[in-house]
């Protein structure tokens, strides 16, 4: 028997990449659909087929999803540069891929979200989320959407672009008081998270809140990769009009280091909701930060 043909968009990001080979891992044929697929990722696995599409191109995404029996969106826009936005990938991208997949009759939809989506919220970025859910959901409307915390891993733009602060700075500045409540989740767990949802009928139509195993304030995550890269930094609580400030002049920058949805991001707690399903629902474990982080972060890594 043929094994299935799943088409990732998005194959080649940070999660992308964990799905493709959790996929492969499973016994799926993969398709990564990138708008470069010539600079694909080489540590992508050499059974996976690479081609050209891109969300935002309506010619693009049919040829992408031919002869496919399932689709994973995991296409992702963090800033907003050069005429792309988020409400062309979030919103209207993602529309297009379900209802394409639609239209082509494929079973499966996976969407990938996040937690905390608000159609209500001061953050671009957010709002484009929650729009695109509902795009969705209106499309598609048996798709499985899952909504991950902060993601981390090897490879990871979390902990790393965090350890960078802390080794060229004394003294580490937090948002407002480091009280905001986040609850890492392993890009790994994700992808299997991604390949059960897939061959569970009781997941279609269902959106999933997927944290790790516990809970952190933003101040004690930041003690924890201290204490793992065997640093000591005094940490300095920063009021958010600063941060909005700071925002605001380096708007301009190529890749500003912070950015206003980020900020707004981190007023929230970015934690599963109470009552919503998750990964015990699909039959998963998550790892934790303690057994992820020394595997890719520390003393001379």
């Amino acid at each position: 028997m043929t094994a299935k043909l799943v088409t990732v968009f998005g194959g080649t990001g940070f999660l992308g990449r964990h799905i493709a080979q959790r996929l492969v891992d499973d016994g799926f044929r993969v398709r990564v659909a990138v708008r470069h697929p010539e600079a694909a990722d080489a540590a992508l696995p050499d059974s996976v087929e690479r081609v050209r599409a891109d969300v935002c191109d309506a010619t693009s995404v049919p040829a992408a999803l031919e002869g496919a029996e399932a689709v994973v969106n995991a296409a992702g826009l963090y800033l907003e540069r050069r005429g792309e936005t988020f409400a062309a990938t979030h919103v209207d991208g993602a529309r297009r891929v379900a209802e394409q997949a639609a239209n082509a009759g494929i079973p499966a939809l996976v969407h990938i979200s996040g937690i905390g989506v608000d159609p209500a919220s001061g953050s671009r970025y957010v709002r484009a989320r929650a729009a695109g859910e509902t795009a969705v959901r209106d499309a598609f409307g048996r798709a499985t959407i899952l909504r991950p915390s902060v993601l981390f891993g090897p490879g990871d733009a979390f902990f790393n672009s965090l350890a960078q602060i802390a080794r060229m700075t004394p003294v580490f500045p937090l948002f407002g008081h480091g009280d905001t409540r986040l609850q890492p989740v392993y890009a790994g767990d994700v992808a299997a998270a991604v390949a059960k949802a897939l061959v569970l009928p009781a997941a279609r139509g269902r959106t999933f809140e997927l944290g790790g195993p516990r809970s952190y304030s933003y101040c004690n995550l930041i003690k924890l990769l201290l204490a793992q890269i065997g640093l000591k930094r005094a940490l300095l609580p920063v009021p958010f009009v600063f941060w909005e400030a700071q925002a605001g002049l380096m708007q301009i920058l190529p890749k500003p280091p912070v950015t206003h949805d980020q900020i707004v991001l981190m007023k929230r707690d970015n934690v599963p909701t109470l009552g919503v399903p998750g990964f015990a629902d699909l039959g998963i474990e998550p790892a934790s930060v303690e057994d992820i982080l020394p595997t890719y972060i520390g003393p001379g890594r």
